[in-house]
């Protein structure tokens, strides 16, 4: 018997977009769906500062399971903006070979569009 395949950042994203396209009124995801963009990024933000308040006291634990918020409600943002993980996936793939110094000037530089 083969081991099962891991869990991935993929398999989440289709699980968030499955159950924000159901609504069941009894699913976390639905209901934060339901209100739209501006509570979704809110707690987008308050998972953000909780992994940085967890990785700067060391607490290894605690940056574990608030990274996992970070990336659920990241997933969530980008699902109600309905810009696929691909998506960012493809941009960090074409970012791969460069200095991030000098991707990150190329970006300040670009026009904003």
């Amino acid at each position: 018997m083969s081991d099962p395949a891991p869990f991935t950042l993929a398999d989440l994203e289709a699980v968030i977009r499955d159950r924000i396209a159901a609504g069941d009124e009894t699913s976390y995801t639905a209901k934060l769906a339901a209100r739209g963009m501006p509570k979704a990024a809110q707690k987008l933000g308050e998972e953000a500062v909780e992994a940085v308040i967890a990785a700067v006291s060391g607490d290894k634990a605690g940056l574990t399971g608030e990274t996992a918020d970070l990336l659920y409600h990241l997933l969530v943002v980008l699902a109600l903006a309905d810009v696929p993980l691909a998506a960012v996936l493809e941009e960090l793939e074409g970012r791969m070979g460069r200095s991030g110094l000098v991707e990150k000037a190329s970006r300040s530089t670009a026009p904003k569009g």
